[in-house]
């Protein structure tokens, strides 16, 4: 083989293998089947962050009691960080014009069958009354972590969170018309003191072993078929602003 040869086939493979890489790489618009289903249920309501975004909050904040479900996009490892309200007063920690003390409770279920269980974390931030004094009722509490919901956060040392029965929280409609098998009602220790608690977990992979693409970063790049329909609309109208100069 002649050097002129040589050379010919090694240019011909440095150009063709980037093309190969970027055609095998290109990403694509997520759809709706992409999406999983969160279904959610908290006494009294919830804020919910996934890979350290806000996706979901709870629209009623005390009674009636709701299931909130919504579509989201899952990327693994998944980090979820909740926090969970109880509907106390934040002086006297006590419900119903300070003549209650309430109780807690939060349980999750996501399509890819993560559920909630005493594997998570918890980390209580607001309780009361405290001592079960409800005669001289006060609330005590630590301020809020900073980046508390961030993937890169360490809660290495908040305690797991601890499991509750269906008949110590005691659910209303609609929660039973919802999918929450397998999931278990979580809090802090305490169920009816502790009113303001964090939850965080990090889903390494999905549950129900089923691939799914990673959409994260997808905003800074162009996915294929995206920018095309755009990029025509702003063609016809530089063809109409030019048209009878």
């Amino acid at each position: 083989m002649s050097k002129y040869a040589v050379i010919t086939t090694i240019i011909g493979i440095t150009i063709g293998i980037p093309t190969l890489t970027f055609a095998q790489n290109a990403p694509r618009k997520p759809r709706i089947e992409d999406t999983i289903k969160a279904n959610v249920y908290a006494d009294n309501s919830f804020k919910l962050y996934i890979n350290g975004e806000l996706v979901a909050v709870d629209s009623i904040k005390f009674v009636p009691h709701n299931v909130v479900s919504v579509d989201v996009l899952p990327a693994y490892p998944m980090t979820i960080a909740v926090m969970g309200i109880d509907n106390a007063d934040p002086k006297t920690g006590m419900e119903y014009a300070n003549t209650n003390i309430g109780d807690g409770g939060f349980i999750l279920k996501l399509g890819d069958g993560t559920v909630t269980n005493a594997n998570w974390k918890a980390k209580k931030l607001s309780w009361g009354p405290v001592d079960n004094n409800t005669q001289h009722p006060r609330v005590e509490s630590i301020p809020t972590p900073k980046d508390w919901y961030t993937v890169g956060f360490d809660d290495s040392q908040w305690a797991n969170a601890k499991e509750f029965t269906e008949e110590q929280v005691g659910p209303k409609t609609p929660f039973f018309e919802h999918d929450f098998k397998g999931a278990k009602f979580i809090w802090s220790d305490n169920i009816k003191l502790d009113n303001i608690v964090l939850f965080r977990t990090v889903v390494k992979s999905p549950p129900d072993g089923k691939e799914r693409p990673d959409f994260r970063g997808l905003t800074d790049v162009v996915p294929q078929g995206g920018g095309q329909r755009e990029g025509k609309r702003r063609s016809g109208q530089k063809g109409r602003n030019n048209k009878g100069k």
